[in-house]
């Protein structure tokens, strides 16, 4: 399913402008986003969390040329499904099915 997939079933369910669900959908992003890269996580109850996990510094293999690379401690972007999100799709039929 595709953003634009979102978009039309929630105008379709709402009854809501396709523009206006648009404008929504964008702003909900880039609200994740700005606050994501300000260092704040975000939690939504009942769905889950969109959280900074850091990762260590490391040393990793260049086997092509046979040197090591030192990678700096960095933070990349996560999202942890909440119990409530995961029981629906562990109990859910159709993934089930889409998954056999």
């Amino acid at each position: 399913m595709t953003k634009a997939d979102v978009i039309t079933e929630i105008a379709d369910k709402t009854g809501i402008d396709k523009a206006d669900v648009t404008t929504t959908v964008e702003a909900f992003f880039s609200v994740i986003k700005n606050s994501m890269s300000d260092g704040q996580n975000i939690y939504v109850r009942g769905f889950g969390s969109f959280v900074n996990k850091k990762r260590a510094k490391k040393i990793a293999r260049n086997i092509s040329k046979n040197t090591a690379i030192v990678i700096d401690e960095h933070y990349i972007p996560s999202f942890k499904p909440s119990k409530v999100f995961i029981e629906k799709i562990k109990s859910s039929d159709k993934v089930k099915l889409a998954n056999n």
